[in-house]
């Protein structure tokens, strides 16, 4: 499945990116920023995710990640998917951007102008709360850390669980349980197992 891309001028809106879909589209990829910008960045965003997200839970939806980037234009990326499991659709992005650009317009978080990007997490999606590694136990996921654990930054190995605050992979050589405070950034691999499943879901 590939993904569904719109570029759309909505009233209140200069510009809104809807992404919906497949696997392996990353938006952007930006260079680790300096601590203090990277804190400054992620105590935005979760400004942001605390002013939009009883709306979105209102309308049936649950955000999975709220992210700042892009390279001369800023872009806030807001991921959600639905709370029934059902596939996203550029009808939902457009419900959601209304909704959410609404009350950006009202709060100002954002200095500046901004691309506000609505996008469905995609198959091999982001791994951002601790149910996700309940939910995607048994998949295969690829993990970066904020620092390195056993002499290790970038791990791959099979979702086991979660136990409290510890999240434990199958890797080729054990199991290693990982904080999951540590945890930068973690996402599924693209796998014909987690393509068949996605399959069954949809």
């Amino acid at each position: 499945m590939g993904w569904a891309y719109a570029h759309l001028l909505l009233s209140g809106v200069p510009h809104v990116r809807f992404w919906v879909g497949g696997p392996g589209r990353t938006r952007w990829r930006e260079p680790a920023p300096a601590p203090e910008a990277a804190a400054q960045g992620m105590d935005k965003e979760r400004t942001i995710e605390t002013l939009i997200g009883p709306a979105i839970d209102g309308m049936g939806y649950e955000i999975v990640r709220i992210r700042q980037g892009g390279r001369g234009q800023l872009v806030l990326q807001v991921m959600v998917e639905r709370k029934d499991r059902r596939a996203m659709t550029v009808d939902d992005c457009a419900e959601i951007s209304r909704a959410v650009s609404a009350l950006l317009d009202v709060a100002d978080p954002i200095a500046g102008t901004y691309v506000l990007e609505v996008s469905s997490p995609g198959i091999d999606r982001p791994l951002t709360r601790r149910e996700d590694y309940v939910r995607f136990a048994g998949f295969e996921a690829r993990v970066e850390l904020t620092r390195p654990i056993g002499e290790r930054r970038r791990l791959r190995g099979r979702i086991v669980g979660i136990q409290g605050d510890q999240v434990s992979l199958r890797l080729g050589d054990g199991e290693l349980s990982l904080p999951f405070e540590a945890i930068q950034n973690a996402k599924l691999v693209l796998t014909d197992e987690l393509l068949a499943a996605a399959g069954t879901r949809h």
